[in-house]
Parts: C-alpha cells; structure tokens; sequence
C-alpha cells in the first residue's frame, strides 16, 4: 500500500505546530515522525485508526537518570544486569576468555610517566593489582593490558590531580602468562561503567580499511560465471562480498556527485563516495592550505584581507586554523567517532588521538593531514576545483542536477560553468552566509536556529595553570612538561529571574558557557567583509603559547532577532551582522579589535589604564564593550562571569581580556533534511550536512555526519547494501552494553 500523509497536531509537543508524517496503513507500532517547525526533531509516535481518522499519540518522554528514574525504569535495569551476569557464569562460559575493561584507574601524577606515554607503566599495573585485588603487581603480565584512554583529572574535588586510566585486559592472555590470575579474574562481577566484560575490542580498522580489507572480501568478481556473463559484464558490474558484514557493493556506472565545501565533513562523504566508486568532484572556494596559509600570513601582518581565502574559507574549513579539538558530545567510545579518528591516523595523526581523553591536533598537525587527505583523494580520481565558488543550483522540477560555479577570485557572470550531477552534497560552514541566500531563491526550506553570541576573555596561561592545578602548574613547561596545559569548560544557566527582560512576562533563561577554549592559544580574526569583525582562537599542538582564551557566550534565539524580522529565515544572519559591524567602529577599523578588562566591563566603565597584553596580532582598543550587545545579553555576560568566579576563584582578574565580538559559534539556520536519506526535505538531490547545515559543532562531529551521509547517499545510488552502513550510524546510538568514557 502506498503512504499515507496526513498533518495533525500534537498538543503533548507544544500544540499548535503541524507535523507532517508518512505511515503505511499497513503498519502497526513504533513509528517515527519528523517536525517541520522550529526546533527540528525527530521523536516516536503511535498511530492507529478509528473509522477513517489517523490517531497519533506522541511517544517523547525526557531522558531520567540516576535517582530521577521511574521504578519500572530500576527494575528493568537490574533485569539487564542480571542478565549480563547469568551470561558470564553460565558455566564459567567466557570467564576464561574475552576482555575485560577496567574504568577510572587511578595513578598519581608524581609516578606517571607524563600525558605524552601512552603505554602500560609500573605506576599503572600497581593501580591494576590494586583494581582487581591481585597481591603482587609486578608479578602481572604487562603484556595482557592495553591502555584504552587516558585524561588528566584536576577537579577541585579531589585532594591533587592524577591521572586516570581505562584498560583492557585480554583475559585469555592473562591467564596464559599468569594462571594464578583465574581466582581473581573469576571473582570480578559486571559493573557499568567501572568494571564491563567485552567479547572483543573495536576493530583497529579505518574507513578506508574498512572498505578495501582483503582479508573480508571473499572475491572481487568483474564478470559472473558463464550463464549471463556477457550481459552482466556489459554493465560493468562489481560485486564485493564481505564475509563478516555480509556487505555487498556495487557498481554499474560511475554516478557523479558534487560536494560543494572541503571542511570535514564535505572531505569525509568524498572520501566514503570515492572508495565506493562514484565519480566525485569537490567544489572549494577557498584556495588549499599552502596557498590558504600565504593569504592569512598577509591578513596578519599586511592587514590584507581576502575574502574567499581567509580564517573561514579555504582546505579543511575553518576548524583548519583553530584548536583542532577532537572532543564531541557524540560520544568517544561509538564506533562512528572511532572511525573518524582511526582514519585521521591513517592519513597522519598521532596514535595518542585515540587514547587521550581530550584529543587535539593544533593547526601545524591539521595541515599535514590535510596535504594527506587530499593526495588519497586524487589517487581516488577526485577532482577537487579550488578557488571555486557555487553560484547557483542547477534545478528541474525540484529535482537539483548540479551547480553553477564560477572563479571566486573574479565576476560572478564571467568565468561560470555548469557541473552536472546525479546528487549534489552541500557541505558549506556557517560563514557561508551567501549561499542560505542563494538556497531561499531556489525554495529550499530553512528554518531559524538558536546559537551563541559573546566574547572571547583571554588570561595568561600561567594563572590558568595556577587556579587549575595549583602546586602541579609548575610541571606544564609550556606544553611539554608531565602534565597537559590547563584548560576550563564553565557553564551556567539563569533564569528569566537572574536575566533583565527586555518586556516582562518573556521567557528568558539562557545557557550561558565557555566555547572553544584554546589553551597556549591565540585569538584571531575571522571576519570574511572589511566592513565587520568577529574573532575565534586557534593554537598549535604543543600549545606553547603564554595566553589562554576562551568564548564566553550566552544563547540568543529568534525573540532576540525581532528587530530583523523583515530578513526572515536569515534574520539570526542579520543579527550576526549587525554587531560585527558595530564591533569593527568601536574598534576603529583596520581590523582593530576593541577590548575591555573582565572588572571594567562588570562595572560598565571604560578602561582607564592601558589595556593588558593581548595575543592578537592586529592591535586591540580600549572600548565599552558593555555597550555592544543589548542590555538583556549584557546583563547575562556580567551574571555569567560572575558565576564562573565562584567556580574558579581568580577568574575576574584585571589581567583578564575581553576582546570584541564573537558571533559565529555556530550556524543560524538549519536545512531540514530526511532522518535517514539525509535528503533535503524540499529539495530532491541536495544533501546539506555539517555544521553550515546545522547539523555538527565541530571537527569530528562534521567527520561524522559527512561519513553517515556519503553511506546514505551511497545506498541510494546503489553503490552499496548491507549491514556496515547501519551499524556505523546506529550502534552508537543503540548499544547500551559498554558504558560512556
């Protein structure tokens, strides 16, 4: 039977909005639904039918942990303990083989060999022996244990800081080196997330090994057996069998795709849709990283600025020059996040990226990688066109067959060509502000979306140091010492009564939290047009540098962008641009960046002393920055500081920098898109992922939905089936069995 579509209201979520669902009358159960209107989410819903009328009954329920849980919620926990545990002693059945993972192992910092060892010490096995009981640590057979993650913990809750380790150990190893383990081993009982039992690890694979593995792939066959092989081997069919996944991919022609951006996650769907064998071509217009790096090399110390190679735009995206944080809220432990990773390896990351609880890069690693990337991709047969900028799409019948792009260093009607394109993936960042218009001439549907805006305070390193580790500040060494260099993620939220309304009777609690904190970092301009000004932080790998900054943002909304009502979905655009422009007046111009002490600003007055050294290398301007923003943000900047205060005492410091503004961090709008095709809902062929689409907030969370997407896509144009696919999106999202580290 075909879908039906209906359109109802669902009063339990929020009433008045319609919501559009497709069901087959055929089904019955749990089914999903998709909401049109602001927020965008996809929740559970029931449906049946009474005389000719659908019924849909809205499933969501907030997420209850701990002591919040229901009591059916306990018992059916416990159920599944139980159930974990009857597993392991059936009959001693996988007591003497397998893993065992042990969570949170403690190590002093004074007998740990420093953030940079990632192997098993003597320092650790004696935390081991202490985990399991085991009498005797060196005794223990190191060669059994492997180190699965490794952080530093400095929370004030403890009496010093140390660090803590998660481990593995392979039990049939164990027991082979050291029999005398099987009594200790056999007493260890399912604790999640202290103590889990694994049949085995993670793959060590790649993306890359995981799709051209020799030892999964049974037979690569061109042409079939005898009985048909002329016609089969006239659509140039390839099947590959994977024994272990059951996978099978193929190809009967090369299906073109253009990928419109070369930020991670526009890299990563290229690079799953060119080893699957479709004929990719990358749309870039910034210029590659040698060239990218000249161009911002001059904005830095010429002042000059181009507009489509810069900070935001160009190879690798705007996380090239940044941090390179590799933390998400995804969840480390999920097989999609690992895959990114492992695959970030391959092309030249350092291995510590998987086992380190808060990995990074830095720029100069970025770079390196990217050179990496980009050579695998060519060898691939992608074509990448730098310098090139998507004008238009290419549409019939609300069908888009390609774009039209043009040389982005010249007019926008000369130099144009038209690609043409089984499925386009728009791949673009947040800056990108000239392509949500050209989208809203072409009917795509757009819908507002909450995001941050601030500034960003920079203190010298060594006082973070200081406030962070106290007696162990002196062991950072400027990032090459036993301990990483500090950092701090501040968060807060006040209420309508903590926030000054701008009409009474609004709703106006906001999240207020730090955002991108770059430690040994250094504050940079990322502004795209002369005429306006916003900031972001970058720092190398060593993190050597004496300044540490961070955003400090509060969440604004589309009742904050009443005034810009008239620029409709883009009126969060219109709102970023409106204080970039009155940033770059107060700062004078000439890409001056205005600043104000963290005290001057809570006591709204002007600095009257000469401003702190700052990291920015095209000058600061003593300004009211507490003029800036509107009073109601303002007064939640000030509240919001003060709060941080309290948490880490020395944080309101006239040392403390505020500089002016910070704006883009992250995309205003979001491109409603199909939950599993990752197909635009109004736009057939366009595939908008990453954070331009509002759908990531970061390097690795951009990685992934680029490599969920180019799966899904590949699906669609028959370059793949099987069960890989639905294993990278979901399992990290199913799997309850091993616990969050």
């Amino acid at each position: 039977m075909q879908p039906k579509t209906i359109v109802s209201t669902l009063p339990s979520c929020g009433g008045g909005y319609s919501y559009s669902c497709k069901l087959n009358s055929h089904t019955r159960g749990p089914c999903q639904w998709q909401c049109l209107s602001s927020p965008l989410i996809v929740q559970k819903f029931r449906w049946s039918q009474m005389n000719s009328n659908f019924v849909i009954t809205c499933l969501r329920r907030a997420v209850r942990k701990a002591n919040r849980k229901y009591p059916s919620e306990r018992r059916e926990l416990k159920q599944k303990l139980r159930q974990k545990e009857a597993e392991l002693s059936e009959d001693g059945k996988n007591r003497d083989d397998g893993y065992w993972r042990f969570f949170t192992v403690p190590v002093p910092v004074d007998k740990d060999p420093g953030k940079d060892y990632i192997g098993v010490s003597d320092a650790l096995m004696e935390g081991i022996a202490r985990y399991i009981k085991f009498p005797v640590a060196n005794i223990l057979p190191q060669e059994a244990f492997s180190v699965v993650r490794k952080s530093f913990d400095a929370r004030k809750c403890l009496k010093e800081p140390r660090f803590v380790y998660t481990v593995d150990m392979n039990v049939k190893e164990a027991l082979s080196l050291q029999p005398r383990l099987w009594d200790f081993i056999s007493d260890l009982s399912f604790k999640p997330g202290k103590l889990e039992y694994i049949s085995s690890p993670s793959s060590s694979l790649d993306l890359i090994g995981l799709l051209n593995d020799d030892k999964c792939t049974q037979s690569r066959i061109a042409s079939h057996s005898s009985n048909g092989t002329s016609e089969r081997s006239s659509n140039k069919m390839l099947i590959m069998k994977d024994i272990k996944q059951s996978n099978v991919y193929m190809v009967t022609s090369e299906p073109k795709v253009v990928v419109v951006g070369s930020g991670p996650a526009g890299l990563f769907a290229s690079l799953v849709l060119a080893e699957l064998g479709a004929k990719v071509t990358i749309v870039e217009r910034g210029q590659p990283v040698e060239k990218r790096g000249r161009d911002i090399g001059a904005l830095v110390v010429r002042r000059q600025l181009k507009s489509e190679s810069n900070f935001c735009f160009g190879e690798g995206g705007a996380g090239t020059w940044s941090d390179g944080k590799l933390t998400t809220k995804i969840g480390k432990n999920s097989d999609n996040v690992q895959i990114v990773l492992k695959t970030l390896v391959h092309f030249g990351a350092p291995a510590s990226i998987l086992i380190d609880g808060k990995p990074h890069l830095g720029t100069d690693r970025l770079i390196r990688i990217l050179l990496n990337f980009r050579q695998h991709l060519q060898d691939l047969g992608v074509q990448i066109m730098f310098g090139t900028r998507m004008d238009d799409l290419l549409v019939t019948r609300e069908q888009v067959i390609g774009v039209q792009v043009s040389d982005a260093g010249g007019n926008n009607q000369t130099n144009t060509q038209k690609l043409g394109s089984d499925a386009v993936i728009l791949a673009v960042g947040h800056s990108a502000r000239d392509v949500y218009e050209r989208l809203l001439e072409r009917n795509v549907l757009l819908m507002p979306k909450d995001f941050a805006v601030g500034f960003r305070v920079e203190h010298p390193q060594d006082l973070i140091n200081k406030i962070q580790y106290s007696k162990f500040a002196d062991e950072v060494h400027k990032g090459r010492g036993k301990v990483p260099v500090a950092d701090y993620k501040l968060a807060t939220y006040l209420t309508e009564h903590d926030v000054q309304l701008p009409l009474r009777g609004e709703n106006n609690s906001r999240s207020c939290y730090s955002f991108c904190m770059c430690p040994g970092g250094q504050v940079v301009l990322t502004s795209t047009n002369p005429s306006e000004l916003c900031i972001n932080g970058m720092s190398f790998s060593t993190r050597s540098s004496k300044w540490a900054n961070a955003a400090i943002v509060v969440t604004v909304s589309s009742k904050d962008f009443s005034a810009f009502q008239s620029y409709g979905h883009l009126a969060g655009v219109a709102f970023q641009r409106e204080f970039e422009k009155e940033a770059a007046v107060m700062g004078g111009g000439n890409f001056v960046v205005p600043a104000q002490t963290v005290p001057n600003f809570l006591e709204s007055k002007l600095s009257d002393v000469s401003l702190p050294p700052s990291s920015y290398r095209l000058g600061v301007k003593a300004a009211p920055l507490h003029q800036l923003f509107p009073s109601n943000i303002t007064h939640a900047l000030k509240q919001s500081l003060i709060s941080f205060e309290k948490e880490l005492p020395g944080f309101i410091s006239k040392e403390a920098l505020l500089h002016g503004v910070e704006t883009r961090t992250s995309a205003p709008v979001k491109i409603p898109r199909d939950m599993t095709s990752y197909e635009s809902l109004s736009m057939r062929g366009l595939y908008p992922i990453g954070e331009g689409a509002g759908y990531a907030g970061g390097i690795v969370s951009a990685a992934v939905d680029g490599l969920c997407a180019g799966f899904a896509l590949a699906k669609q144009l028959n370059l793949y089936k099987g069960s890989l696919l639905e294993s990278i999106l979901d399992k990290s999202q199913r799997d309850t069995g091993n616990g969050r580290y």
